[in-house]
Order: structure tokens, then sequence, then C-alpha cells
């Protein structure tokens, strides 16, 4: 995509956009409870080393500093429980060593109503868990929205029965709800602002996404399929009455790792509402989608990163998508210029250059289904009742950066549906 790079200049040289608000909001001030001593601070960490399955941890109010981690290693059916996430601290922001503040692996786990700051890597994490809830807590960086912020603020990943319910989870510089490589998800009632992605499902199956908000990140909610993961492709996925609004905010992601995939969500262009890469199987309906700058909605396959799109048991195309009875409200503004998707979507769009897309989608799909994208080969529907209304392109990516092109027409993506089955009436008891 060099020659958007050419174009760009001349998009410059009319239009300067620039809305990053970059919020250092926070839910309140933790500098007003009281420090606790250092022997109670250390009976904590005592507290997660000697907990037996079974045992109640029990954090009273106020503000703890830490220099080490708190670890629970294979423990079954431990609740670990705050005054209140207004009441009950945690600062990792003396940790020099490792990277979470809490981890936790074991069966049937608990972590409620608290608050992690500050943790050098991961807020909170979760690995090879089977029941892990994460209810009423908040996990946030003092510093704001800052590259050197930490990775994922909650963050289970390869595990099964995930409830996370309540939860607040800002300024991280990877996602702030970030569930990868698991199965049987709920993410419900929980708040998502001021990261790069606010709530991202990676190479998971049965997942709901509902009742939330994501407001005020580079991109909102995200389903990807990444290769190269000890889980494949996942597929399977719910997102429904969720608030995504106004996710403006400046992409401050930094490269992890030398690794050949790089960081996806660098890519990510700020203003993106929600973002399908990769993705099988995703029902999006009754959401709130509005005010997103680029676009409401991003279709896409693998490809258009630019990274290798071949692994085994794993495939580069989005597809069987149902995307239905979402309400739109398109910003004044100007898309994002930063992302080569912006880019695209700002030149390329079928509805007059810099003009912020409701629905995109980037027209790539196998040619081994068929050879005409007008049949319709990776099942995208798009059942919006005001569809006509809306701005959507499906662009042409496929014939080189010199043949590119955007088209209006939607009518191969409707009069069809692909119904999302999930069932996570198990993880709702937890």
């Amino acid at each position: 995509m060099k020659k958007l790079q050419v174009i760009l200049f001349a998009i410059f040289s009319v239009f300067y956009y620039s809305c990053s608000s970059s919020s250092n909001e926070q839910t309140f001030d933790s500098s007003e409870l009281p420090r606790v001593s250092l022997e109670q601070t250390e009976k904590v960490v005592e507290d997660f080393i000697m907990a037996e399955d079974g045992a109640t941890i029990e954090i009273p109010a106020g503000f703890y500093e830490f220099n080490t981690q708190l670890i629970l290693d294979n423990k079954s059916n431990i609740t670990i429980k705050g005054a209140g996430l207004k009441q009950t601290v945690l600062s990792f922001k003396n940790l020099k060593t490792g990277g979470e503040g809490v981890k936790l692996v074991g069966n049937n786990i608990t972590i409620q109503d608290l608050t992690i700051e500050d943790a050098p890597g991961d807020g909170v994490k979760a690995q090879h868990t089977d029941g892990i809830t994460f209810r009423r807590i908040n996990v946030t960086w003092t510093n704001g929205d800052k590259s050197k912020n930490g990775t994922y603020a909650i963050y289970p990943v390869q595990c099964k029965n995930v409830m996370i319910d309540e939860v607040i989870a800002s300024h991280s510089r990877d996602a702030g709800i970030y569930v990868g490589q698991s199965e049987n998800i709920i993410v419900k009632n929980s708040l998502a602002f001021g990261n790069v992605a606010g709530i991202e499902i990676e190479n998971c199956d049965n997942a709901e996404v509902f009742g939330n908000v994501a407001r005020d990140n580079a991109g909102g909610i995200l389903v990807f399929n990444l290769p190269g993961l000890p889980k494949a492709d996942g597929a399977k996925t719910k997102i429904y009455d969720n608030d995504i609004i106004e996710n403006n905010h400046e992409n401050f992601a930094t490269a992890m790792g030398e690794g050949p995939n790089g960081n996806t969500v660098t890519m990510i262009p700020p203003g993106s509402g929600v973002i399908l890469l990769a993705a099988k199987e995703v029902e999006i309906y009754n959401n709130r989608i509005l005010r997103n700058k680029t676009t409401g909605v991003a279709i896409a396959s693998y490809q258009i990163t630019g990274f290798p799109s071949e692994a085994p048991n794993w495939s580069p195309f989005t597809t069987d998508i149902y995307i239905h009875d979402n309400e739109y409200d398109r910003t004044k503004g100007f898309p994002d210029l930063s992302r080569e998707l912006g880019q695209l979507i700002s030149i390329y769009n079928a509805h007059g250059k810099a003009k912020t897309q409701d629905i995109i989608y980037d027209g790539i799909w196998d040619e081994s289904i068929s050879e005409d994208i007008s049949t319709n080969p990776m099942r995208i529907c798009l059942s919006e009742s005001n569809l006509s209304e809306l701005y959507f392109t499906r662009f042409s990516l496929m014939d080189g950066e010199d043949n590119i092109e955007g088209f209006a027409d939607a009518s191969p993506f409707q009069n069809c549906t692909v119904p999302v089955a999930t069932n996570v009436s198990a993880i709702a008891e937890m």
C-alpha cells in the first residue's frame, strides 16, 4: 500500500484532523487512601503463597505498595476479595521484576472488589485456569495513556469458562480487556477506555460480549484470529447491546518483540469501532456504534496486515459474519491518516475523499471457493435496516495497489443470515 503514502500528502494538504482525546481520566484518586503498613502488605503476599484449596484471601481497605508479584499457583476454589474497587488498591509501581501484578493459575478462582495499578506488564493475568471470574475490579495505570504502560489490564489466556463482569480497564498499551486462546467466555457490564484496544477476543471459541461500554480507545471491540499461536482459529463470538462510542484515541502501542507477526494493534487506526481480523462466525447486533471517526465496523482478512498469512490449522480469511440491527452515527470529522488502513478508508472509500465509513469490507476472499466476490464466498451478511443510508465500502485489494477501488454496492452481502450459536449458560451461573 505504498501508493497510499503518495496520495496521503495530497490529503494532508487539504485536510488536517487531529482528535486524540488523550484523557487521563481515572475512576477515582487512589492517593487519598491511607497507606497500609509493611507488615500488612507482607501478610497479603504470604496469604497468596500459603493459600490452600478452598481459601478466601481477604484484602482490607487501604493502599498497598508491592515490590513483588502476587502469584496463586495451581490452586482451586479460591476467592480473592477486596473491600471495594475504591477502597482496596494494589499498586505495583515499585515492582522491578516479573511482568504481571497478579498471576493466577488453577481452577475456580474469583478475584473481586479491588483495584490494581501500575503493573510493569499485565495488570492481572490468569493462565491455564478452568473457571476464572473477574468481578468489580479496576485495572489501570496512573501515568495515563503512555506507551510505557503495561500491555493488558485484564488478561485471561488459555483458560476455560471465563467470566468478566463489572470491571473497568484503562490506559493499557495493547488491550484493556483481552481474552486469548480461551473458550466459553462472557464479558459483560464493563467499561474499557483510554486503551489502544478496548475489548479484544483473540483465537477464542464460544464468547459473548454484551452490556459493555468501549469508549475513547483507538479501537473499541476487536475479534482477531492470529497465526502461530498454540490455539489456532477461534470461532463463535456474539457482540451485542454494547455502547461503542468515540473510540478516537491516539494509538500509542509499541512493538512487542521481534517476531515475524509484529504487534497487530499498532496497525489499528484511531477511530475504529469494531474490527474483525481473520474472524470466524461473529454476530454483531443491537449495538450503539457512534462517532468513531474512521469506521464503525471493519471486516478484514489477515492479508491486509502484510504479515505472513499461512499457518497450520488456521485461515487468514474473515468468514460467516452477521451484522444487523445496530445504530450508527458518523462523526463530522475526517478518518485517521496515521495508519495505512485509515489512509485506505480515507482515500478509496466509495463516498468521497476523507469520509468516515459506517461499515467497510476489505473484499479479500478465498478464490478457491469462488472466482467472483459477488457470490459472497466468505458469507458476509449485512442486514442493517437502513443500510442504504449508511456509508458502506467494499474495497478491491487483490489486483495490486495500482488498481485499488472502493464500491458502495452492498447487494451481494444482503438477503442472507448466518446466525451464530453460542452457549454460555454454564458461565452465566458463575
